[in-house]
């Protein structure tokens, strides 16, 4: 079948880029009723390498993750429909378990547990480790109301889904070749009226929003293969340890604020493997390294909101390391401020940045 897109001369919006923002803001769109059409050419890999986790609670410092209850209040329903919508799983309950390396960091959960913002998310019943393979001797605690999206399954299906309504366009987006007139903009023999940005890192190459200060964030990833580890959850400590079946097992994740390549390297490695050994106590073979940039703001706050200038430019991006609790929000707010003139919230409105320029 030949692509409707080849003879349509207007669609409601163009969507550049199918991470986890792009899809939620598709999503948007769909529910509205809205045609689009979507570019992607996966040149950014922040979103297919992503642990995928959702956890309300940072583990570092065990404090309440920004606006948690409205997160998740918004993504769960939101990943619970698509799985419907799409006939795939990939949405999985998964129990996210803190070590603790010394009774300090017991008491500091058990003061934290006592904060209104944390106490429904932070099991105060300890957990006694019994598993041989793990080094825990502090004991481990619990967050409550976690789990874990498979990023890679979803952007594969969910690419797959556009491509049967012909809303896909598998080929890099190129600026120079975007008209933006009075009333629309028009890319190749695609008229649209507005036009969406989602693509992560690679905004730092988009000359209607480059301006803004999206830092990117290298994160590496091993995956390893441990049969004598057997857990059934997320271990985190200074590094995460999540199950993917078959004994093999994602470990990360790396902080690089200057290296913005894909490509993963010895120093990511070798960090990983020093920590894993502090964590745990088996032999394990790695099978794979994957690295990927991710999408990071100064102030940790997305990047949502028009160009100062032209209304019909938009930007949803800045998701960081949370992108799968976030973007079904910040999608959603930008939706009904594109359509309804809804205010954007000051904390993720571009506007903050507007001196910037």
């Amino acid at each position: 079948m030949v692509s409707v897109f080849y003879f349509c001369s207007m669609v409601d919006y163009i969507v550049v880029g199918l991470g986890l923002a792009g899809i939620a803001f598709c999503e948007e769109l769909e529910a509205a009723g809205k045609e689009f059409v979507v570019f992607e050419d996966d040149s950014q890999k922040s979103s297919t390498v992503a642990g995928g986790l959702y956890n309300p609670v940072i583990l570092k410092r065990f404090t309440p993750v920004w606006n948690a209850d409205e997160q998740l209040e918004v993504a769960l329903p939101f990943y619970e429909a698509l799985e419907e919508k799409l006939q795939a799983n990939f949405d999985e309950k998964l129990s996210v378990i803190r070590r603790f390396a010394a009774i300090e960091e017991q008491n500091m959960w058990f003061e934290a547990s006592d904060k209104p913002k944390l106490a429904k998310y932070l099991d105060t019943q300890l957990i006694v480790n019994d598993n041989a393979a793990v080094n825990a001797p502090f004991s481990l605690g619990k967050v409550k109301e976690t789990g874990r999206v498979l990023t890679k399954k979803l952007l594969k299906v969910y690419r797959e889904y556009l491509q049967t309504k012909n809303y896909f366009r598998d080929e890099r987006f190129q600026y120079e070749k975007l008209i933006v007139e009075d009333a629309s903009v028009t890319y190749q023999n695609v008229q649209a009226k507005k036009i969406v940005f989602c693509e992560g890192f690679g905004l730092k190459k988009n000359p209607y929003f480059s301006y803004l200060p999206l830092n990117g964030t290298k994160g590496e990833l091993l995956f390893i293969k441990a049969p004598n580890l057997k857990i059934d959850y997320v271990l985190k400590s200074s590094v995460f340890i999540i199950p993917q079946g078959n004994d093999i097992y994602t470990v990360g994740a790396t902080y690089n604020w200057t290296d913005k390549t894909n490509l993963p390297t010895q120093e990511a490695k070798k960090e990983l493997i020093e920590k894993l050994a502090k964590l745990i106590n088996c032999e394990y073979e790695i099978i794979t390294q994957v690295a990927g940039i991710r999408p990071t703001v100064i102030d940790r706050r997305p990047l949502v909101g028009t160009h100062p200038k032209d209304s019909k430019l938009a930007v949803l991006n800045g998701l960081g390391t949370r992108g799968v609790m976030i973007g079904p929000t910040v999608a959603k707010q930008l939706y009904k401020h594109l359509e309804h003139q809804t205010e954007l919230p000051n904390e993720i409105d571009i506007k903050r940045f507007k001196d910037v320029k």
